[in-house]
């Protein structure tokens, strides 16, 4: 069995021009969320476009980053696409390259070794003007970021952007990232999560994805970091694959910690396997335990 991955997000190069396509929020936040710690922990001065920044903000700090720190330092900031790429309901290309190059310069100015900008491209979902111009954009990136310290990454929403579109930005981009993915069908999804670091599950897991789901919890264990085994968006999961995380979650070891993140429905299938009482591991429903 092999694990489904184009580029890691966590192998982005300091010049490159990243395509990430996702299918659903989370997938977004929790790869953006691994972008933007990547940054922050390199030493770098990070920039996110997004179409909700109090949202991003909340969820980046949901998932581990000293957002209050690293934006009071003038380090991170989180801003709406308008207040960058557009000028009123209208795109050009010379107004959102003017914002991109007043980005570098400022992280130069500032003494940043570079720069790591995210782009939600979801306003070119809009009725504005000027879409038109979207690949000559991704264009203008490339170019600009040859020979620099600067890495972009352009966010697209697969299930929202149409084909043609996806085709006409992909050659402009040196990497294609996508979370490394182990199952996915219509009823269930099985893939890394890179902010918490651990594993993520959505729909309906039981023992037909069991393969699967072992080789997920298999590369987690061998990590060294704290484990986030994430089922929020699980419906239904049967006691067999409950169990098989749980002894998963047991065999790690002691100076490790397992947050297993799920709705309450859920969790009821981890308290009668006895996951309430273990060291080391906390049951986490919705936003707290």
């Amino acid at each position: 069995m092999t694990v489904d991955a184009e580029v890691q997000i966590t192998d982005l190069r300091v010049n490159d021009h990243a395509c990430l396509t996702f299918g659903e929020p989370e997938e977004l936040l929790d790869l953006t969320a691994a972008f933007v710690r990547d940054g922050l922990s390199g030493g770098l001065r990070v920039v996110w476009l997004s179409e909700e920044p109090q949202e991003a903000l909340t969820e980046l700090g949901r998932r581990g980053i000293s957002v209050r720190s690293a934006t009071a330092a003038g380090r991170m900031e989180v801003l709406a696409c308008q207040d960058g790429l557009l000028s009123g309901q209208a795109f050009a290309v010379e107004h959102a390259m003017g914002w991109l190059r007043d980005q570098i310069d400022l992280t130069a100015s500032e003494g940043y070794s570079g720069l790591r900008v995210a782009l939600d491209m979801g306003w070119a979902l809009r009725p504005i003007s000027g879409i038109e111009q979207l690949p000559a954009f991704e264009k203008e990136i490339a170019t600009a970021l040859a020979d620099t310290t600067v890495s972009v990454l352009c966010q697209y929403d697969r299930d929202r952007f149409d084909p043609v579109t996806l085709a006409s930005v992909s050659p402009f981009h040196t990497r294609s990232v996508a979370a490394a993915t182990y199952h996915s069908s219509p009823l269930l999804r099985i893939c890394r999560q890179y902010a918490p670091p651990g594993i993520r599950l959505a729909g309906q897991m039981d023992r037909t994805a069991e393969d699967p789901l072992r080789m997920a919890l298999t590369e987690a264990i061998r990590g060294e970091s704290d484990i986030t085994i994430n089922m929020a968006e699980l419906t239904f999961i049967d006691l067999s694959s409950a169990r098989m995380i749980l002894e998963a979650a047991r065999s790690v070891a002691p100076d490790r910690k397992v947050d297993l993140r799920c709705s309450r429905i859920t969790a009821s299938r981890f308290v009668l396997l006895g996951a309430g009482g273990l060291p080391g591991i906390s049951l986490v429903t919705g936003h707290g335990r």
